[in-house]
C-alpha cells in the first residue's frame, strides 16, 4: 500500500488516507535574491506533481520516498510517500532516514575547498605534493591534481572494501586505505571515469591539511553550520529508529526483498545517512551563493567553480545517464544548461537506496528526493526535471511557463 503525507513551510505533518489525497494548502514562499519576483503557487503545483511522484514509484519499483522543493532560501513543500519498512508497514515521513549516497560527495568537496580558501593548496597542485607516500602509477610528468580528483578525471582506482554492517570484521581505516589500495589505472585526463577512491583520498586530504579528524571536520564545518542534525556517517540511536529499510527487487518473483546494509573503506565517497529536510538545507546553501541563514559556509566564488563545467572536452553526459550535450562535471556537481538555464545535480545510490538533488541556479529552484528503491536513477531524473518545470510554470510568469511547456 502506498500512502502519502505532506509537510509545508512549518514542517507540520499532514497524514493522508491514500494514493489520491489532494493538497489543500496555499503557500506563498519568500524568494530571497531570486531571478523572479513572483512566488511559486504551491497549491497549483502540488496536485500536478503528486501523480508524477506516484507514477515514478510504480515505474521505478520504489517502496517509499521523501521529496522537498526549495525556492530561494525556503523549503516551500515536502512530501512523504509509501512505506519505509514494508514488513512493519511504516509510513514514510519527512523525518525518515535514508542513505544519501554520493549526493554527499559535494559536501566532502566543500570541506576540502574550505581549506583551499585558507591557502592550504591550489586546485591545479599535484596531490603528491601533500602526501608522504607515493600512489602507484602517479607520474610526475602528468600528476594527479586536486581538480582531477573533483572531476573524476584522475584515473584513480581502488577496492571498495565493503562488508556487511552486521559483521564482526572491520574495514580498513582511512589512512591504511589510501596508502595500500589506491592506484592510478590510467593517466589523468584520459577519460572521465567515476572514482569513489578519489573521494576517499579527498577525505584523507581534509584530515591531513586541517589536522582535524575527517568526520569531525565535516561535522563542524559543513553539517553544523547547515543545521543538518539528522545526517551522519554512523546513524545515532535517534536516527536508527527512523531508518528506512533498503529494498531490491527479486528478479525471479518480482517481490521487494531487503538488501544487505554495507559499510566500506570508501565511506567519504558517500556511505552517509540523512533526511530530506537536511538535504533541503544543503540545497539552500548551494542555491544562495554559499550562504545559509546569514552564514557564509563557503565563499561564493568557490561555490561558483563547483557549479561550473571544468572541461569542455568532456561534455556530453554524466555517467551516461544524466544530461545532454551541454552536461559535464563541475567540481563534483554535474553541470548542465537546459532551456538557457544553468542546472547542477548529483545522484547517489547503494543497494536498496537511490537519492537525487537538482538545482536551477538562475531561478534558485531546488528539488531533492530520497528513496529506498534500487537503481532508480532515470525515474528520479525525470521527476526532478518535471518538478522544476512545474515550479517555473506556476511562478506566475507566462513567459517562463511557456518555455517550460515547450520543453516537454
Amino acid at each position: 500500500m502506498m500512502t502519502a503525507s505532506k509537510t509545508f513551510m512549518n514542517n507540520r505533518r499532514v497524514p493522508g488516507p491514500g494514493l489520491f489525497l489532494a493538497i489543500a494548502f496555499l503557500i506563498l514562499a519568500s524568494f530571497s535574491g531570486a531571478a523572479s519576483a513572483r512566488a511559486v503557487a504551491v497549491d497549483k503545483l502540488a496536485p500536478e506533481l503528486e501523480p508524477e511522484i506516484r507514477r515514478m514509484m510504480i515505474e521505478g519499483k520504489i517502496p517509499s520516498c521523501t521529496v522537498a522543493l526549495i525556492e530561494g532560501d525556503k523549503v516551500i513543500w515536502t512530501g512523504a510517500y509509501g512505506e519505509s519498512n514494508l514488513w512493519a508497514r511504516t509510513p514514510a515521513a519527512t523525518e525518515t532516514v535514508y542513505l544519501i549516497g554520493s549526493t554527499f560527495k559535494a559536501m566532502s568537496t566543500v570541506a576540502l575547498l574550505k581549506l583551499m580558501e585558507e591557502g592550504k593548496f591550489k586546485l591545479d597542485d599535484p596531490v603528491s605534493k601533500y602526501l608522504d607516500f607515493k600512489i602507484p602509477g602517479d607520474e610526475p610528468s602528468n600528476p594527479v591534481t586536486f581538480r582531477h580528483l573533483f572531476t573524476h578525471t584522475s584515473g584513480l582506482t581502488g577496492d571498495f572494501g565493503a562488508i556487511p554492517v552486521w559483521n564482526n570484521g572491520a574495514t580498513m581505516d582511512l589512512d591504511t586505505y589510501v596508502r595500500t589500495q589506491l592506484k592510478v589505472e590510467h593517466p589523468p585526463m584520459t577519460k572521465v571515469e567515476y572514482s569513489n577512491p578519489a573521494f576517499t583520498l579527498i577525505g584523507y586530504l581534509v584530515e591531513k591539511l586541517s589536522g582535524v579528524p575527517y568526520k569531525q571536520y565535516i561535522q563542524q564545518n559543513v553539517w553544523d553550520p547547515l543545521e543538518m542534525k539528522s545526517t551522519a556517517f554512523d546513524p545515532t540511536p535517534d536516527m536508527d529508529q527512523r531508518l528506512s529499510v533498503p529494498y531490491v527487487v527479486n528478479p525471479q518473483t518480482g517481490a521487494q526483498v531487503p538488501a544487505t546494509r554495507i559499510r566500506a573503506a570508501v565511506y567519504p565517497a558517500g556511505i552517509t545517512y540523512g533526511t530530506i529536510l537536511d538535504q533541503a538545507n544543503w540545497m539552500i546553501m548551494n542555491l544562495n551563493g554559499g550562504v545559509f541563514k546569514g552564514k557564509q559556509v563557503i565563499k561564493t566564488e568557490t561555490l561558483e567553480q563547483m557549479h561550473t563545467l571544468q572541461y569542455d572536452q568532456f561534455k556530453g553526459g554524466v555517467e551516461g545517464i544524466w544530461g545532454n550535450e551541454t552536461a559535464g562535471f563541475g567540481l563534483t556537481w554535474w553541470s548542465q544548461v537546459r532551456n538557457g538555464d544553468h542546472y547542477f545535480a548529483h545522484s547517489g545510490s547503494l543497494a536498496g537506496y537511490t537519492a537525487y538533488l537538482l538545482g536551477n541556479k538562475d531561478r534558485k529552484y531546488g528539488f531533492a528526493i530520497l528513496t529506498n528503491g534500487h537503481r532508480a536513477h532515470p525515474h528520479l531524473f525525470k521527476l526532478g526535471d518535471r518538478a522544476i518545470d512545474l515550479m517555473i510554470k506556476h511562478s506566475g510568469d507566462e513567459k517562463q511557463a511557456s518555455a517550460a511547456r515547450a520543453d516537454r
